[in-house]
C-alpha cells in the first residue's frame, strides 16, 4: 500500500510565500504614499529589492521542492488559469523589483540607495547614457501598469483560493495554512537549502560588494605637497587627534552636520609676518562621515564630490590679516571638481608657548561649487549654504 501523496507546501514554502505576500500589501500601500518622503522612498527600494532576493530563493526553493498537485475537482481550464495566474506572479515578483532598480537607476537624479539604512546598493551598470531619457520613461510606465497588473492577479488568486475553499470538496487553504484549515498530509522531507537560500544569499553579496569595489582608495596620509607652502616649509604641526573640519546645514528643514575624517594640512603661520604666512589643506570628500549612510553616499555620487573621479579638494588660505576682534582673516581659495571657489574665512588663534589653538568659519554655497545642482539647484531639499567649521590645536616645529 502506498502512503497518500502530500497536498501541502513545505515550511520553508508556506514561510517565503506569507513573508513575500506581506511584503508586497505593504509595498502597494507604500507605492501610493511616498510622496516626497525620502525616508519612505528609501524604505520601497529596500523592501523591493528584498522582494527580489526572497523571490529568488522561491523560485530555487520550489525547483528543489516541487509543489503539491493541484486539487483533483478543478477543471483542466482552472488548473490552466492558476498555473498562469502563478506564472504571471513569479515574473512580476521578480520583474517589477528588477523594473524599480533600472527605473532608480536611469533617473536623472541620482539618488543613493541604502537598504534598511544600512547596505550600500549599486545602480545597475550600463544606464550612465540613458538617463532621464525615454528608456526611463518606458520603465517608469512599466513599473507603475506592472503594480495593476500584480493587483488584479492578487484578486484573481484569492478569489480562487476562497472559491475552491468553498465550493471544493478538497479545499486549498490547508495547503498554505496547516492546522488552521485542516491538516493535510506532511510533504516530503525538504531539500535544497544551501541552492536556494546560499545562491540567492551569494547574488545579493556580490551586487552589495560593487560599492566597495568602486569605492576610491584612501589618499596617502601626510602633509599636502601641492599648494601654496612646499612641504617641507611648515612650522606648525597639526594634531589630528584634536582637529577637525566639520560641515552643517539642513535637510527637509531638519538640520545635519558630519566631519571630514582624512584630511592633512602644511602650516606656514607667523602672527608678525602675516603676508608671509600660508596654508594648504587636502581634504578626501570620500571620508565624509554624518551618522547617515544614504547622506554618506549621496555626497561621494557623482553630481555631488564625484568622489571617484575627484577624491581631493585642494583648500588654500592666503591674504592674512588681524582683525578688530583679535582674531585674523584670510581667503580661502578652494578647487573641487577642477572648480575654484574664493570665500573669506575667519579665525581665532591663541599661541601658549608650543601650542597653538584655532577655530574658524565660513559659508559655502552648494551652487558655487556645483553640488547637487542637477536634483536639487534651488536648495529646496539641501540648503544652499553649508558652513563649514576647522578647529584644533597643533604644535610648534622645532
Amino acid at each position: 500500500m502506498h502512503a497518500p501523496s502530500s497536498n501541502r507546501y513545505t515550511v520553508v514554502a508556506i514561510l517565503l510565500h506569507w513573508a513575500i505576500a506581506a511584503l508586497i500589501l505593504f509595498m502597494i500601500w507604500l507605492g501610493w504614499n511616498m510622496e516626497d518622503n525620502e525616508a519612505r522612498f528609501q524604505l520601497h527600494k529596500s523592501i523591493g529589492i528584498a522582494i527580489l532576493f526572497l523571490s529568488v530563493a522561491r523560485v530555487l526553493w520550489r525547483w528543489r521542492n516541487p509543489p503539491p498537485p493541484l486539487p483533483d475537482d478543478m477543471t483542466p481550464w482552472e488548473k490552466r488559469l492558476s498555473h498562469g495566474v502563478h506564472i504571471g506572479f513569479y515574473a512580476l515578483m521578480i520583474g517589477l523589483p528588477l523594473l524599480g532598480w533600472l527605473l532608480v537607476s536611469t533617473s536623472k537624479f541620482q539618488v543613493s540607495t541604502v537598504l534598511f539604512g544600512t547596505v550600500s546598493w549599486p545602480h545597475l551598470p550600463f544606464t550612465e547614457g540613458l538617463r532621464g531619457g525615454v528608456v526611463h520613461e518606458i520603465v517608469e510606465f512599466l513599473h507603475s501598469k506592472g503594480a495593476w497588473v500584480l493587483i488584479v492577479l492578487l484578486g484573481l488568486h484569492v478569489a480562487g483560493a476562497v472559491k475552491h475553499e468553498v465550493a471544493a470538496e478538497q479545499g486549498v487553504f490547508k495547503r498554505m495554512i496547516p492546522g488552521l484549515f485542516g491538516r493535510p498530509h506532511s510533504p516530503p522531507p525538504p531539500k535544497g537549502y544551501a541552492i536556494a537560500f546560499g545562491g540567492a544569499a551569494l547574488l545579493f553579496a556580490i551586487i552589495a560588494a560593487v560599492p566597495l569595489m568602486k569605492s576610491a582608495p584612501p589618499a596617502p596620509a601626510g602633509p599636502a605637497s601641492t599648494g601654496t607652502v612646499p612641504a617641507d616649509a611648515g612650522n606648525w604641526e597639526i594634531d589630528g587627534e584634536t582637529s577637525e573640519i566639520a560641515f552643517a546645514g539642513t535637510y527637509q528643514n531638519k538640520p545635519f552636520s558630519g566631519t571630514f575624517t582624512r584630511w592633512n594640512a602644511n602650516v606656514l603661520f607667523d602672527p608678525e609676518d602675516l603676508e608671509g604666512s600660508a596654508v594648504t589643506v587636502e581634504v578626501q570628500p570620500g571620508s565624509a562621515q554624518t551618522g547617515t549612510k544614504l547622506y554618506d553616499d549621496t555626497l561621494q555620487s557623482g553630481e555631488w564630490f564625484d568622489t571617484g573621479t575627484y577624491p581631493v579638494v585642494k583648500v588654500s588660505l592666503i591674504n592674512f590679516a588681524a582683525a578688530p576682534d583679535g582674531g585674523y582673516t584670510a581667503e580661502a581659495s578652494l578647487l573641487v571638481k577642477e572648480q575654484a571657489v574664493n570665500v573669506p574665512f575667519d579665525f581665532s588663534l591663541m599661541i601658549e608657548g608650543d601650542t597653538a589653538t584655532f577655530e574658524g568659519t565660513t559659508t559655502l554655497s552648494r551652487a558655487g561649487l556645483n553640488l547637487g545642482q542637477q536634483s536639487d539647484p534651488g536648495g529646496d531639499w539641501v540648503s544652499d549654504d553649508v558652513t563649514v567649521t576647522v578647529k584644533g590645536t597643533a604644535t610648534r616645529r622645532e
